[in-house]
Parts: C-alpha cells; sequence; structure tokens
C-alpha cells in the first residue's frame, strides 16, 4: 500500500465526505455519482493518489485541487455571519476552524 500524504488524506475525506451527503456530481454535469466504487476512484483520482497515474501526473491533480479548494474556501467574517443568522451561541469567540465545524 502506497503511503499518502496528510494533503492527499484531507481531500479524500473530503470527497469520500461529499459522497455521503449525496453532492458528489461526475466531471462536466454528468449527474450525482451513485456507486461507492466510483467515489473512491474520483477521491483518489483528486488526491493525486491514483495508481494508474505517474507520480508526476499525481503531482498536478493534487496541486490543482488544493488551489480549486483554497478558492472555494469561506473567510471567518462569512462564517461568523452565517453563524450569526443561524444564531450560534459563543459564535465570537470561535476560531475559522471552530465556526466551521458549528455550521456543518
Amino acid at each position: 500500500m502506497v503511503k499518502e500524504s496528510k494533503a492527499q488524506k484531507d481531500t479524500i475525506h473530503r470527497v469520500m465526505e461529499e459522497y455521503k451527503d449525496g453532492d458528489l456530481e461526475r466531471g462536466q454535469g454528468g449527474g450525482k455519482v451513485k456507486s461507492r466504487k466510483q467515489a473512491i476512484a474520483i477521491a483518489l483520482n483528486e488526491a493525486g493518489a491514483s495508481k494508474y497515474n505517474s507520480p508526476s501526473q499525481n503531482r498536478e491533480k493534487l496541486k490543482r485541487t488544493k488551489s480549486r479548494e483554497a478558492k472555494t474556501e469561506k473567510s471567518r467574517a462569512e462564517l461568523y455571519a452565517e453563524a450569526k443568522k443561524r444564531n450560534i451561541e459563543g459564535r465570537s469567540k470561535m476560531s475559522k476552524e471552530e465556526l466551521a465545524r458549528a455550521l456543518a
């Protein structure tokens, strides 16, 4: 078994959570993913841990995924505004990660 980096494990975890929530979609408007095997293949591909790609292709895929994730990440102010709308207790003392966890 190949050792995975923390970034790869985090990406795989995120993709599998999307699958569990029913939010994982196939490429370019292909619809929702229904198969667990397909979700695993997508997760490994996005994480750059696929055995079917070369190491350079895997590095490039992980780099692309991480840059895409960074663009979609909400700021603390946006998370705080959403927590305020939902009336979450103790929101003013929460860090960005704690706010994200409370909203999830």
